[in-house]
């Protein structure tokens, strides 16, 4: 049997869903040194081509992100009741939710998900790049997040206050 190449080429993120993004902030930065956190609200607002279970439809939430070596750790508080992350609280309390990974080429990966049957759970595009995150949980034990391209992006915040953007 031929191995097939590989969908995945690394993992760049873990994320984790919290009741109270602020107090995990706190909780990851004042205690374990964990930061600084690059803040970010997306909404209908600031997220194009937002979707759930593959249709068009609109959800809010507010995410920091900040690394540990090179691995980006994600804490996402949802706004409302509609995302992928009020449901993973509502079922499962807080904690860990999906794990970002690598593609050499973006449309490429979805194509092979999409063949495996998988479907696109949430997605949207954020200052230019597009994300998705893919029903493979029952296959691999996690929603798998896609990026088109590394997302950078200028923050709303930074906690603490006055650091720099981990984002650059």
């Amino acid at each position: 049997m031929t191995t097939p190449p590989p969908v995945f080429t690394d993992a760049l993120q873990v994320a984790i869903i919290v009741r109270d993004l602020d107090a995990a902030m706190r909780r990851y930065h004042d205690e374990y040194g964990v930061g600084p956190w690059a803040i970010f609200e997306f909404n209908p607002q600031t997220i194009d081509d937002m979707v759930i279970d593959d249709a068009p439809a609109e959800y809010a939430m507010r995410l920091a992100v900040a690394f540990i070596g090179r691995l980006q750790f994600e804490l996402i508080e949802p706004l409302d009741d509609r995302s992928i992350y009020a449901q993973h609280l509502t079922d499962h309390g807080e904690g860990l939710h999906h794990v970002a990974l690598a593609v050499d080429d973006y449309a490429e990966a979805a194509r092979t998900l999409r063949s495996k049957g998988h479907h696109i759970l949430m997605g949207g595009n954020h200052q230019g790049v597009t994300y998705a995150y893919f029903s493979t949980q029952e296959a691999l034990g996690f929603p798998v997040e896609l990026y088109s391209a590394i997302p950078k992006g200028t923050p709303d915040a930074v906690y603490p206050p006055g650091a720099e953007s981990p984002l650059g």
